[in-house]
């Protein structure tokens, strides 16, 4: 028994340690299909090169952290537990909206590459050639997403190194192009560059709407968020110093408060969340129907 504590102790030591100086084993999360899971796709879009667990880690770290502060801020350690919750899922948040930005420029950037593979096309290259042309002077997002292609192409193949780009990026445009590229590479023809230029005026179109969406609701998320964050930041004001407010919330009367305000304002925040979701798209040629998620 004194053994197994012992050896228990030193794994736990170790993944400790390891998660702090940045040195874990990377345990990669992989489908029963030997693909990447959804969690790990998720934190290659928003360019990080960690597992999931590791991510998680750090996230409660982050909270565990604000929460001993906030407490020794405010005496309280309930007034603590709300802002606590809310710096654990801001690293989520913060590379979410990272995971989107990149994303976002990889779609707006496929018109401005579609016209360039077409351009590449009719001036005498193959469709392999001007992808690796596109992976080295197309636009700037594309080009950081076929940084691998070359390599990928030259080791595995096109359709391979197509896929990987595909499965990593789990965007349901990309899904459709890289599709009318494989078939372009399978198939040829001199129909290709009119097949591309009209893929490209068909995104443009798609993109423009999707923009108009997410412009119209843009208001109201940033004003749900406001009126979350606000009022948790004036209780911690409140409270940092000694006084009747700080006594109120450190009573049993002030948890009550405290607790049913959280309640309230985790509900609302979800209702709004619900109200103002997008509808994702559904992927058909990809990995998993709903893309990645962590």
């Amino acid at each position: 028994m004194t053994l197994l504590i012992a050896s228990l102790t030193a794994v736990f030591a170790y993944f400790l340690v390891g998660y702090v100086v940045g040195a874990a084993p990377q345990l990669r999360f992989r489908d029963d299909d030997g693909e990447l899971s959804a969690a790990q796709v998720w934190l290659i879009q928003a360019g990080l090169d960690i597992t999931p667990t590791m991510f998680r880690f750090w996230s409660v770290l982050l909270g565990a952290v604000t929460f001993v502060v906030g407490t020794a801020i405010t005496g309280a350690f309930w007034v603590a537990i709300p802002p606590a919750i809310a710096a654990m899922f801001m690293p989520k948040w913060f590379y979410g909206r990272r995971r989107i930005k990149r994303l976002g420029e990889v779609q707006e950037a496929w018109p401005d590459g579609l016209r360039h593979l077409v351009a590449s096309i009719r001036s005498g290259m193959s469709l392999p050639m001007a992808l690796e042309e596109l992976a080295a002077t197309g636009p700037d997002g594309l080009r950081q997403a076929f940084a691998r292609y070359p390599t990928l192409a030259r080791v595995f193949g096109v359709r391979p190194a197509l896929e990987v780009i595909r499965d990593e990026l789990a965007d349901p445009t990309t899904d459709r192009i890289v599709e009318v590229l494989l078939l372009a590479h399978e198939r040829g023809g001199p129909m290709v560059p009119d097949i591309l230029r009209d893929l490209a005026e068909a995104t443009t179109q798609d993109l423009r709407t999707a923009e108009e969406i997410r412009t119209n609701a843009l208001e109201q998320r940033l004003n749900a968020r406001i009126v979350f964050v606000i009022p948790w930041f004036v209780l911690v004001l409140l409270t940092a110093r000694q006084g009747l407010y700080r006594e109120f919330y450190q009573s049993p009367a002030g948890f009550l408060v405290v607790a049913l305000a959280a309640v309230l304002s985790l509900g609302g925040s979800l209702l709004v969340a619900r109200l103002g979701r997008e509808e994702v798209e559904d992927r058909v040629f990809g990995g998993s129907a709903r893309g990645a998620q962590l």
